[in-house]
């Protein structure tokens, strides 16, 4: 895994999000630089789509929702998807695997006044889909709460 660097992160708010509102909706698009090591983080109502590359498709998009009482956290990976997908899913599976934990390291620090206006998310569920066509790689899992990806 990488190690998060808070330097190499910018964070945008758009749509009418603000540092501690809106709780939902609230949407997260994180998407990298290869060249520079760079992160870029747009919070906002909608996901940015268009800062997404549909050659690459190797953002991280998040959001929050609510069921009763509860608050989870829902990642969602793609795996071979896109128009001009020419990876290997494996590879890619084992990227995205290594990689997740920075990202989620970098949503928390970069939305760090939200969770502190609101600790009781830091407890929520983060449930990570990987989308794929191959059976062997679209899964959904538990990768714990915001507790683990602190900076």
């Amino acid at each position: 895994m990488s190690t998060f660097n808070p330097e190499k992160l910018s964070v945008e708010y758009m749509d009418g999000v603000t540092s501690t509102e809106p709780v939902i909706p609230r949407r997260y698009t994180l998407t990298h630089s290869d060249v520079t090591g760079e992160l870029f983080l747009t919070i906002g109502i909608h996901y940015a789509w268009y800062k997404i590359d549909p050659s690459l498709r190797d953002e991280v998009l998040g959001e929050w929702m609510r069921c009763g009482n509860f608050f989870y956290f829902f990642v969602y990976l793609y795996i071979d998807q896109g128009p001009y997908h020419n990876f290997d899913p494996a590879k890619r599976n084992e990227i995205f695997r290594r990689e997740l934990p920075l990202a989620l390291t970098a949503l928390r620090y970069g939305d760090r006044t939200f969770f502190n206006t609101y600790p009781l998310l830091k407890d929520a569920p983060i449930i990570v889909t990987f989308i794929s066509a191959y059976p062997e790689f679209a899964k959904q899992e538990n990768w714990g709460t915001f507790q683990n990806f602190s900076t």
